[in-house]
């Protein structure tokens, strides 16, 4: 098939179904060039039509724990006594710039995540 950049739902949608039949295809070969190009022009459907809502920090924070098993008082060597994370964890107080650095590395967190608060 020829595949011309995606404008419309349709066309992604059909694109969608095609990558997922061809996604095992072996390299080298027609399919997987195929392959390749319509990750390219999904990614650039998805980049111009497609927003993602915003996550909330202290959410993301919040379900990084919870996946890891950690409770409050495993981030007080980053942010500071149990008052502290306490006030951060319930929104009482903004993360710092500061805060915000050791969560992403510790939590492995994507730095975007803070960017509207820290």
């Amino acid at each position: 098939m020829d595949w011309k950049v995606i404008k419309t739902k349709a066309e992604y949608n059909k694109a969608l179904k095609r990558t997922m039949a061809i996604f095992q295809a072996e390299p080298g070969t027609s399919e997987s060039d195929e392959l390749e190009l319509l990750l390219v022009l999904i990614k650039d459907y998805e980049d111009k039509h497609i927003v993602l809502p915003e996550v909330d920090p202290i959410d993301a924070i919040k379900l990084k724990m919870e996946e890891r098993g950690l409770k409050a008082k495993d981030l007080e060597p980053l942010i500071g006594s149990k008052g502290h994370v306490s006030s951060i964890l319930s929104g009482r107080r903004e993360l710092t710039l500061k805060m915000a650095q050791k969560l992403k590395d510790y939590l492995q967190l994507p730095a975007d995540i803070f960017m509207h608060t820290a």
